[in-house]
């Protein structure tokens, strides 16, 4: 039995892999070639009148460029080279924590069935709007922001040796990917055999119907919260297939990860910036919970309304 499940495991983690690899290894050869050209820096300069809306300089729309082209690691680097307020960098944090890594991991969930511009739109609304709330209530952080010590990138020239580093980031990205999502299919499979699944559900089953889904969604919440978006959207798309999850709970699922995955990592890499985590943390989460709920409770209404007009036909 636990040779069949690590066997299925593992062909369901490659074909997984490779699902999401076609997205993934193309977009980030494409993001990491445009870091050294000028497409970024006519982005930020772009966007730089727009900083000083939600209290941030000029300099902010760096960060936040790189964290949305490319990722968090890049965006903490460039935070790392900036003079900026202990508020600053807790706003720019907030918004990255909803808004990272845009091109893949909205991409991704694409592949669930779930229309790209939903996705778009709550990161990016979520991003501006805590930055707007957080200007507009916080009146303290004035302060420089004071740094830990991190490693620098070196610096790469000439057209071959960016390919080189593109090509060398894109199939990182898939190993990557590859070491979590097949492990993770594997684990997912046995506990199915084992029926520890369904126990799961079970517990999981009164958060998933505060939210708005069903039971069978659980599985995919706890892989998004966890390992984060484009890996709970690796295990979704099993589960859409496997457990019928429908279209309504597979777009719930996406919205609230969309507010609030990979807690542990996302949360904790933002510590050597000395902002304090745990309201990071809270607001993704409260956030993550209030936009689903919502969001389900009007879907109802929809559904409830159309079925009324649909017996009023008759």
């Amino acid at each position: 039995m636990w040779l069949q499940s690590i066997r299925k495991g593992l062909l369901i983690g490659l074909q997984t892999v490779w699902t999401l690899g076609k997205i993934i290894f193309p977009v980030t050869l494409v993001v990491a070639f445009l870091q050294h050209t000028p497409i970024l820096p006519w982005v930020i300069d772009l966007i730089t009148p727009l900083m000083g809306l939600i209290g941030l300089s000029g300099d902010a729309a760096i960060p936040l460029v790189l964290g949305n082209f490319l990722n968090l690691y890049a965006a903490i680097g460039a935070i790392f080279t900036l003079d900026l307020s202990v508020k600053e960098v807790f706003i720019i944090a907030v918004m990255l924590s909803f808004s990272h890594n845009m091109f893949i991991e909205s991409s991704v969930v694409t592949r669930v069935g779930v229309k790209l511009w939903i996705s778009l739109v709550v990161r990016i609304g979520l991003a501006f709007l805590s930055a707007i709330v957080i200007n507009l209530v916080w009146h303290g952080g004035s302060q420089m922001a004071q740094y830990g010590l991190i490693p620098t990138e070196e610096s790469t020239a000439g057209l071959w040796n960016i390919i080189y580093h593109a090509m060398e980031k894109a199939v990182l990205g898939i190993v990557q990917l590859a070491i979590i999502v097949i492990p993770l299919m594997v684990a997912i499979q046995i506990l199915k055999d084992l029926k520890w699944l369904d126990i799961l559900s079970k517990w999981m089953g009164p958060v998933t119907r505060a939210l708005g889904m069903k039971e069978n969604t659980s599985t995919t919440l706890m892989a998004g919260l966890l390992f984060g978006l484009a890996y709970g959207a690796g295990v979704m798309i099993q589960a859409v297939k496997e457990e019928g999850v429908s279209k309504k709970d597979a777009t719930l699922a996406v919205i609230f990860l969309a507010s609030c995955h990979a807690v542990v990592e996302d949360t904790l890499i933002f510590v050597p910036l000395g902002i304090p985590v745990l309201p990071l943390l809270l607001i993704r989460l409260v956030m993550a919970i209030v936009i689903t709920v919502i969001v389900a409770k009007v879907w109802n209404r929809a559904g409830i309304a159309k079925r009324k007009e649909t017996t009023y036909e008759f």
